[in-house]
């Protein structure tokens, strides 16, 4: 495998070097029964859902549709956002630590291609500081598309003149790695730190 033109490195963010997941709110306690979980994930705040909130819609519109359209379930909708912080745990560190070793060698560029509502990435902006350690960041919110959406690769390509064949990305969402695999651009599939260290190895980049 050819890897000495790789000369840049992309990050997703959730799930690969920042820890966010709704049931730290949602716990096994918070609803009546496992059933009623189920159904609220599966039918009301839905990842669709939060997908419309991360390509650019207000939080506070989106909130106010489901309390209209479920008014039974107004506390867990308006819990969704309004205990978001509760939501994002914290860096995964393992992953920060590969991320500052990539960094520190001085090889490669490095940028973040996440989806995120504009608005709650700045709550994170402000908490960590390893999110300014990129030399660039696109943020599904702020750009009004995402990810899988090609326009939303194409934004941080033409943005940054990176040359997809030159780029590594990492995401821990399978249809989001296949979409970046379709414009050329070699990827990794996330699952942890450990063996993203392994596999950044084996491109020699680590």
């Amino acid at each position: 495998m050819v890897t000495n033109a790789i000369d840049t490195i992309i990050f997703d963010l959730g799930g690969v070097l920042l820890d966010w997941n709704p049931k730290y709110v949602f716990t096994d306690t918070y609803f009546d029964s496992p059933e009623k979980r189920d159904y609220f994930f599966n039918n009301i705040c839905t990842s669709d859902w939060n997908e419309e909130q991360d390509a650019g819609r207000s939080i506070v519109d989106a909130t106010q549709m489901l309390v209209t359209r479920f008014p039974d379930w107004e506390v867990p909708i308006r819990d969704y956002y309004g205990r978001w912080t509760e939501m994002l745990r914290g860096p995964i560190h393992e992953t920060v630590e590969i991320f500052r070793e990539l960094k520190d060698s001085g090889k490669y560029k490095t940028y973040a291609l996440t989806n995120w509502q504009g608005d709650l990435f700045h709550v994170a902006l402000v908490r960590y500081n390893f999110l300014h350690w990129f030399d660039g960041r696109v943020v599904s919110g702020d750009e009004k598309t995402r990810k899988p959406f090609h326009e939303f690769y194409h934004r941080l390509l033409d943005r940054y003149n990176i040359i997809p064949q030159n780029a590594l990305f990492i995401d821990d969402n399978l249809r989001n790695i296949k979409a970046a695999e379709e414009l050329g651009i070699i990827s990794i599939h996330f699952h942890s730190p450990a063996q993203l260290r392994v596999e950044l190895q084996k491109f020699a980049l680590l």
